[in-house]
């Protein structure tokens, strides 16, 4: 009979230890979660879920531009623009862009878009933006070749194209590193800078 009612008592004190530390546990982990609630620390989200933050990445988006070639109307040739798409990356500065659309305005118009007066084998050198000025370096051959109205032809082009994000902007216009100051066999005198406001004023197609 002592025995029975020692094991009794040895059960009753198992239960009664393993019950207090089930409950300081609980205890514990109620504290903790009630702590980092109050604390300003976030509890960790649960796995599986939708990410509602903000941190969603970047994702590569196409910008809007245009090239200009040119169209005879019947009387005089006007400029025409071709839109086209440059992937342009969040932190891409608009130096990159507008390479990127001098190499398309370079490569020659598709059929049905108008036509070009810049030789086929001009190349960009270079291409800078300062605030509101465009420095635009071209290769020797984009002085070769046409008369006048091709030659003021060619300067517009490059005028309006230059300036597809920045309408009023200033444009520079350099030749294998030199400022052009005269155009072909005729001595077209290039004004700089230059803007689709005075190149509009100062020439005529």
């Amino acid at each position: 009979m002592k025995d029975q009612q020692g094991s009794k008592r040895i059960s009753s004190g198992v239960i009664a230890a393993v019950s207090a530390a089930v409950i300081a546990v609980s205890g514990g982990v109620a504290w903790l979660t009630w702590n980092a609630n109050h604390s300003g620390v976030p509890t960790p989200a649960p796995t599986g879920l939708p990410n509602s933050g903000n941190t969603i990445p970047a994702q590569p988006v196409k910008q809007a531009t245009n090239i200009y070639w040119l169209k005879d109307n019947g009387k005089n040739f006007e400029f025409v623009p071709q839109p086209v798409q440059v992937k342009a990356k969040s932190g891409n500065k608009p130096d990159q862009v507008l390479e990127a659309v001098f190499q398309s305005l370079l490569a020659g118009p598709t059929e049905g878009t108008g036509s070009t007066t810049i030789p086929k084998e001009t190349k960009l050198e270079s291409l800078k933006v300062q605030n509101d000025e465009i420095h635009v370096n071209l290769s020797n051959e984009f002085t070769s070749g046409g008369g006048s109205t091709s030659m003021i032809g060619r300067v517009g082009q490059v005028v309006y194209t230059a300036t597809t994000l920045n309408p009023t902007a200033k444009v520079y216009i350099d030749v294998n590193g030199k400022k052009l100051e005269t155009l072909g066999g005729e001595g077209l005198e290039v004004e700089q800078p230059l803007t689709r406001e005075s190149f509009n004023k100062d020439y005529s197609l």
